[in-house]
């Protein structure tokens, strides 16, 4: 039966899709409309199989473990951005001033420096 369910979710949004295009002359809004209602009826009706139903049951598992994180504050996430920044600048700083040494030293070996 989970195979007939999910043939049936195939085919509504392949009916979907199709809609959208047939229906090109049509307003935008209403064709996106369209196809969201068409890609809502999939969605229900993939829920329904024992692959959707461990789906659902894998997101409200998800779900609670995003709960149970412990997010750090505003001035947690600004300290920490503002050091990755300024990590950033030192090492661009840092492979920038090797370039020009590297390019220096070829310069200096292959004789086209000045």
């Amino acid at each position: 039966m989970d195979t007939l369910k999910l043939l049936v979710v195939v085919v509504l949004l392949l009916v979907g899709v199709a809609g959208f295009y047939y229906f090109a002359d049509q307003m935008l809004l209403l064709r996106v409309l369209g196809l969201l209602v068409m890609a809502g009826l999939a969605l229900a009706v993939g829920l329904q199989t024992g692959k959707g139903r461990a789906l659902a049951g894998f997101v409200g598992d998800a779900r609670n473990e995003v709960r149970k994180v412990v997010w750090p504050t505003r001035a947690e996430t600004v300290q920490t951005s503002l050091a990755v920044f300024a990590v950033v600048i030192v090492v661009g700083i840092m492979l920038w001033l090797f370039d020009m040494f590297l390019l220096w030293a070829v310069r200096f070996l292959t004789g086209q420096g000045g």
